[in-house]
């Protein structure tokens, strides 16, 4: 199959290529933690890039939740003019736009001030960096059902909005993940034990969600391959999980990997697999187009056009694009143009792994807010100067998140 035929998902929405701007992490929220004018000056530029598909960046269900402190809430609709213009603009290029819907869980810095849930009271592991996070709480029955609310609510209002789909995040060590995982889920009730507890949190939300909103809608699930931890949620349990999906009229499943303990999405493993250097999952998608009855899409690390053709080629339906598409949002179209165009950032050769892990996110925000201003972006930033700009702008921005949730408070 070609990079620029169009697919036809099962519930008859058309994607007009199989390239997508596959999600990143953006923090680039205004006062009211709504989309900002920098954050569509952004995605003015990707949707004038050619991709067929948009996927934004983690919408927060829930306030208390953040996985970064510049993100995105959609809770109500009282900044919901906001999304519509973030849609309208996303949409300009004809591309389709889905917003990508998530609770990180115990993954949510310390200094943002708010208890964490977990599936299981289980603290992260990230070395000298742990103390950086809290010991979650485990979820209790009613936690977990207003979870669900949750994300059927933010679903309904993603549509009223004029997003043309969601996808529900189930990967990288996010709360849902973390269900999944036997790692960081060690209940003993109907959520816990076997695969198909720990995948009934996701199965329920999918469920609801697809209940909740038009046929016409779109929903997808990201899923983690593996984790890429022993003792972790495996290649085998992901093959189990996507036939539990089968079932629920899901439209497209993307498969990624890793956590935050184990940044496989950044070709870094942490049970001694190596990954290959681009499209790293794909050879686990393989496995898992065997059962799949819906699209899947591949993310990782895909920045050359004939690695773009090799997953399409496979039988995986689209190409999944993120740092590629942070430094040439034009990439699609020059490939269409018949250009050989290439995206990437220098390698961090720095021997603390978790640091260097830190710094590669780092240089990819520093492209973003680049594109965001509308600037050229710059691939060659030094890694170590990215970094200390993130942390900077990190910290400045889990103050004005402190300030805005005791402003809340204050209303309620």
């Amino acid at each position: 199959m070609k990079l620029f035929t169009p697919l036809t998902l099962p519930n008859g929405t058309v994607i007009p290529n199989r390239i997508a701007k596959a999600a990143m992490e953006e923090n680039l929220c205004d006062a009211n933690h709504a989309p900002s004018d920098d954050l569509l000056r952004m995605y003015q530029a990707w949707a004038d890039g050619g991709a067929g598909l948009l996927l934004t960046g983690n919408v927060m269900v829930d306030a208390r939740g953040m996985t970064g402190p510049g993100g995105i809430v959609l809770e109500d609709d009282h900044n919901l003019e906001r999304f519509q213009r973030w849609a309208q603009v996303a949409r300009s290029g004809g591309a389709q736009v889905w917003m990508q819907i998530s609770h990180p869980g115990r993954q949510m810095m310390a200094e943002l001030g708010q208890q964490t849930w977990s599936a299981s009271s289980v603290a992260l592991d990230m070395g000298n960096l742990s103390n950086k996070f809290s010991v979650p709480k485990e979820m209790t029955v009613a936690d977990i059902e207003e979870l669900q609310r949750r994300f059927v609510t933010t679903s309904q209002l993603a549509e009223k909005a004029g997003f043309s789909g969601v996808q529900i995040h189930g990967a990288h060590g996010y709360l849902l993940s973390q269900f999944l995982s036997p790692l960081s889920n060690k209940r003993q009730d109907p959520w816990g034990g076997s695969l198909e507890h720990r995948a009934r949190l996701l199965v329920d939300i999918v469920k609801a969600v697809r209940l909740a909103v038009t046929p016409q809608f779109v929903v997808a699930v990201k899923l983690n391959s593996a984790d890429f931890q022993r003792g972790g949620f495996s290649a085998e349990d992901a093959r189990q999980v996507v036939k539990m999906l089968n079932e629920l009229n899901v439209d497209l499943v993307e498969l990624s990997g890793g956590s935050y303990e184990a940044p496989a999405m950044q070709g870094q493993a942490r049970d001694g697999r190596t990954l290959a250097r681009e499209a790293y999952f794909l050879e686990f998608a393989k496995d898992i187009v065997a059962v799949a009855r819906m699209p899947l899409m591949v993310t990782g690390g895909i920045r050359r056009k004939s690695v773009a053709e090799q997953v399409v080629d496979s039988g995986v339906a689209m190409a999944g694009i993120a740092t590629a598409l942070a430094i040439e949002p034009q990439l699609p179209r020059d490939w269409r143009a018949g250009k050989d165009t290439t995206a990437a950032l220098p390698p961090i050769p720095w021997k603390n792994k978790m640091f260097a892990s830190l710094a590669y996110m780092a240089c990819v925000k520093f492209q973003m807010r680049r594109l965001s201003r509308g600037r050229k972006t710059h691939p060659g930033v030094s890694p170590l100067w990215a970094l200390i700009v993130q942390q900077v702008m990190s910290s400045r921005q889990a103050k004005q998140y402190r300030r805005w949730m005791t402003g809340r408070a204050g209303t309620a």
